[in-house]
């Protein structure tokens, strides 16, 4: 191996210089990406955290409320005394209900901006 050629290669890799051909990076959008990376991590986490988890999640919930809407059980065979402190299998049904309306609203949001984004792109315009 030719040491001229490893000392210029570790040269080039190693430089300060840029070329004019590499593209920029701002440490504030690199950080400010990392922190909005992070808020949306947070935020679906809790969304399905309180949808699946919370109260036993609203999967536990959704065949009881049926039995009680559509046949002759009552709350009271599923354990509910009276809200707030004896709610039975019902117990968190305010935190799933929120975090259910709180992540369609996500998925309705997102899947419009993919069809405004999917109208307006060039792809569409022949």
């Amino acid at each position: 191996m030719n040491f001229k050629k490893l000392k210029e290669y570790f040269k080039a890799v190693l430089s300060d210089e840029e070329g004019p051909d590499e593209p920029v990076y701002d440490p504030a959008h690199v950080g400010a990406m990392i922190v909005i990376v992070l808020f949306v991590m947070t935020v679906l986490f809790w969304l399905l955290w309180a949808l699946m988890v919370f109260g036993g999640g609203i999967q536990a919930k959704i065949v009881p409320l049926f039995q009680i809407l559509f046949t002759a059980k009552t709350a009271g065979d599923f354990g509910y005394v009276g809200s707030p402190y004896a709610m039975g299998i019902f117990e968190g049904w305010q935190t799933n209900a929120v975090a259910l309306v709180l992540a369609l609203s996500v998925v309705f949001a997102v899947a419009y901006v993919f069809k405004i984004a999917a109208t307006r792109s060039p792809r569409h315009e022949s």
